[in-house]
């Protein structure tokens, strides 16, 4: 498919082109661990970041906090030139419906049609009309290669299919940044290529920005504009891709690199 007739993410005249995103000072704790410690960095609108580092170093609680699954103990939050944590809860439901995010496991409703799936969010949150949704839901299949599946349930799907499908419902809400946590964790191996090409595309073809954490070293090198490095809840490297796979400064970030690589 042409990438100029892929559909791009509606921006709102007012969108920034500068900074998306800003966390500053957060520190997040479960119980006596630290997994977030005075967490400071940002996101441009636009731009695709990839974090990596080891298991446990804070990568997908970011994600979750930007989701607002979870909050900070400390620090703030703010997306868009509003703040997200602290605020008031109508706030917060308003910044959260420009986040989308794509999660390890698919989160598909197993009763409804891949194409209910798509467009059930816009239309009960975002109050869209049902045949836009459905118009937008069919092009969003076509950019994941599933025009022919829209009328199947995630049962009759392969694991590669159906996160294709949780992409496109990411998608469907017009999000202006998308989160992805470990999105091929979950697939076998065969699989995981195809969804992958999918979000080169994406990230190639329209102006969302994305923050992604994976351990799929290649894509993150494709992709991304900016990598952070992450250990024990903190930023110890960030840089272009070709810096921090080429010639990493950081002897924690050789040495996570020369195991994963």
């Amino acid at each position: 498919m042409p990438t100029d007739t892929l559909p791009t993410p509606e921006q709102s005249p007012s969108a920034p082109s500068g900074e998306l995103i800003r966390l500053e000072q957060v520190t997040k704790r479960f119980g006596d661990h630290t997994v977030l410690d005075r967490l400071d960095f940002s996101v441009d609108a636009g731009r695709h970041v990839t974090l990596i580092g080891p298991s446990g170093s804070g990568k997908t609680t970011i994600l979750r906090l930007l989701m607002t699954l979870t909050k900070p103990d400390e620090g703030t939050i703010t997306v868009a030139g509003r703040r997200l944590f602290p605020a008031p809860e109508k706030q917060v439901r308003e910044v959260r419906k420009q986040i989308g995010m794509v999660f390890q496991q698919f989160n598909l409703f197993p009763n409804m049609s891949v194409l209910r799936n798509i467009t059930e969010a816009p239309v009960t949150v975002l109050g869209m009309a049902k045949d836009e949704a459905e118009e937008r839901a069919r092009d969003l299949l076509e950019l994941v290669g599933l025009a022919d599946k829209r009328d199947a349930r995630p049962t009759q799907l392969s694991g590669g299919q159906q996160q294709r499908v949780a992409i496109a419902r990411a998608l469907a809400m017009r999000p202006k940044v998308l989160l992805l946590d470990e999105v091929t964790s979950a697939l076998d191996p065969e699989l995981v290529a195809g969804v992958l090409d999918v979000l080169r595309d994406i990230a190639r073809s329209t102006d969302i920005t994305m923050l992604c954490v994976t351990h799929e070293m290649n894509f993150a090198r494709d992709i991304s504009d900016q990598v952070l490095m992450f250990d024990s809840g903190r930023v110890i490297e960030s840089g272009p891709p070709e810096q921090i796979f080429g010639e990493p400064e950081n002897d924690r970030t050789r040495e996570f690199l020369s195991a994963v690589l």
